[in-house]
């Protein structure tokens, strides 16, 4: 398991740390931990639960202070009364066991792909926002999730698959209408750091399609859509592993396009890829969508296209009806909010 926060906390930091996991790893109802501004407290309380989604059932927390002491009591907020939570952590525990057997003869690529491929089947986005949604036991026991529970299941199964794996964090952004933060996942894979947003890519699947648009991104191409990091996190720098251009959907002329257009049609299946022959302007667009509609013509079908425009992504699809609405704009995002 990668503690990625607790490895970049000074020492002090890193005692609180060990004092509230000990306590809360426990159920503790209350615990000492060393004493600190309560701002402080919250930070790492933070980082320990992005570090640890085990600790699924602690949301929050109150302190007390005595004067004269080199402690604060810590009083844990759980979600569940005792009981209860052994119960959950138990499913849980059995729950990821079964999940991480079903990956464990994969190669490392592969084992990123099929938790990515299993959040973007079986979770769909939990817009009431309730408090286990928040952690692994929304997406891996409800099928519901947002971002933070999301990217806390995605680390928990590769911790039990050993992908190094943390959780990034995104700060709101009030002027462009972004309400919360932001969590995702950063892994390392053959030795090189990528993002992967596995929320982003559930909230554009539909009809059976799994999206990798956010599927191990570097920094320039993630950052187009994504607020700055709030914690600072490993620099992911290679831009030539992400997944289109992996499994050869990533084109740099519009031939190309047309002839894989004309696959697609011919044999009744979505066409999806990624455009990375430059800027996709309007002018650039319009000429990919005629000839995937020339494409279409030839089979006797009509086209209905998907773009997300930061991230140069089409989906195409063949349909037997002319649609209403030829181009649809996507905006990946929490649950379309």
């Amino acid at each position: 398991m990668e503690a990625y926060y607790y490895s970049h906390m000074n020492k002090r930091e890193q005692s609180v740390y060990h004092a509230m996991r000990s306590g809360l790893t426990a159920l503790a109802p209350s615990f000492p931990v060393p004493k600190m501004e309560g701002k402080e407290l919250g930070d790492i309380f933070f980082k320990l639960r992005l570090d640890c989604p085990e600790i699924f059932y602690a949301v929050s927390f109150h302190y007390r202070f005595y004067q004269g002491a080199d402690n604060v009591e810590m009083l844990p907020e759980y979600l569940f009364d005792k009981a209860k939570v052994k119960e959950h952590k138990s499913a849980m525990e059995a729950r990821v066991a079964k999940l991480a057997r079903a990956g464990a003869g994969l190669t490392e690529w592969e084992k990123e792909r099929y938790i990515h491929d299993f959040i973007c089947s079986n979770v769909r986005y939990d817009k009431l926002k309730k408090p286990y949604s928040h952690e692994i036991i929304g997406p891996l026991g409800q099928g519901v999730g947002v971002c933070e529970g999301i990217a806390k299941s995605v680390k928990i199964l590769c911790d039990a698959l050993g992908i190094w794996c943390m959780i990034a964090i995104s700060d709101k952004n009030t002027e462009k209408g972004i309400k919360y933060r932001h969590a995702w996942n950063i892994v390392r894979i053959g030795g090189t750091y990528y993002h992967l947003d596995a929320t982003f890519d559930n909230s554009l699947g539909r009809d059976g399609i799994i999206r990798y648009d956010y599927f191990n991104l570097d920094d320039g191409r993630f950052f187009k859509d994504h607020e700055p990091l709030l914690y600072e996190a490993p620099p992911c720098g290679d831009g030539n592993h992400f997944y289109y251009k992996e499994k050869k959907l990533s084109f740099t002329k519009a031939e190309e396009v047309f002839k894989r257009a004309q696959q697609a049609a011919r044999k009744g299946r979505p066409f999806l890829f990624h455009w990375r022959g430059g800027y996709l302007t309007r002018e650039v667009l319009a000429e990919l969508a005629e000839g995937i509609r020339k494409a279409a013509e030839e089979r006797g079908m009509y086209v209905k296209l998907s773009l997300n425009w930061p991230q140069a992504v089409i989906l195409a699809v063949f349909v037997k009806e002319a649609a209403e609405k030829e181009i649809r704009m996507e905006n990946a995002n929490e649950g379309e909010e």
